[in-house]
């Protein structure tokens, strides 16, 4: 049996319940389009191939990937690689259902989480939908709203690019090991209003980094690099970053690119 590694972040999902309700929230159909990042021993993968024409697998894990060629699945791709090099938007565009629903999902190792959710964010114009169970800490910063002290540089990045809802609560005991957190599903879809240019995406990242860097001081601090090109207003200058909405984050982000 394979023993789970420290060292990959593996913590094995057991709890039925919990997993009928993920696998009732990806919601699969035949002509679906879907990844599962770091499958584990199937928790997930199993009762998922039983809706879908074909999975994709993406496994860091030698000996998993090898467990997964062993079970020779029809329907099942095998594909060995680090999910933080993997090209999500080449594997999108290449979708063998044109008009199939396009979706990532998985339990994500918990070591990687946020640098591979920035990863991902460069492939959202191709993907429909991405359903992930996280430690239950990220998931509330990722769908914190400004004036919360869990607002973050990760709330105001991906709240730019995604509408996010925390869906399902998922506590240790529904793992084998049981990690020492609790976790959480999120579920996440492109916005359809996005538009940022690349440059005005660059512009974001930088002001936000700055207004976050030193959490406890006011943007007049913070911001004094970017002040005279971001006309702020008295009030924003006293304010901190977790008080700004990311709507006004992107406002600066394209006075800044502009």
């Amino acid at each position: 049996m394979h023993r789970a590694r420290k060292r990959f972040g593996q913590n094995f999902l057991q709890d039925d319940g919990i997993i009928y309700s993920i696998v009732a929230l990806i919601n699969p159909g035949p002509d679906m389009h879907v990844i599962e990042i770091g499958p584990g021993l199937g928790a997930l993968t199993i009762p998922l191939l039983r809706n879908l024409d074909q999975l994709d697998l993406l496994e860091i894990d030698r000996d998993l990937v090898a467990y997964w060629k062993e079970q020779n699945l029809n329907d099942l791709t095998v594909i060995e690689g680090d999910a933080l090099q993997f090209n999500f938007l080449e594997w999108a565009k290449n979708r063998p259902h044109k008009k199939g629903f396009c979706k990532v999902v998985g339990n994500l190792p918990y070591n990687i989480s946020s640098p591979l959710l920035f990863h991902l964010v460069s492939s959202a114009s191709q993907i429909d939908e991405q359903i992930f169970m996280l430690q239950a800490e990220v998931v509330e910063r990722m769908v914190a709203k400004a004036g919360s002290s869990d607002f973050s540089r990760l709330s105001v990045m991906l709240q730019t690019r995604y509408d996010m809802e925390l869906v399902l609560e998922v506590p240790p005991e529904a793992f084998e090991p049981k990690p020492k957190v609790n976790s959480a599903v999120v579920r996440m879809i492109p916005r359809k209003d996005f538009n940022l240019s690349n440059t005005q995406w660059g512009a974001l990242e930088q002001v936000v980094a700055a207004a976050f860097s030193q959490r406890r001081k006011m943007l007049r601090t913070n911001l004094q690099a970017f002040a005279e090109r971001l006309s702020l207003t008295e009030l924003e200058l006293k304010a901190r970053a977790q008080d700004i909405p990311v709507e006004r984050y992107i406002e600066w982000a394209q006075a800044l690119a502009s």
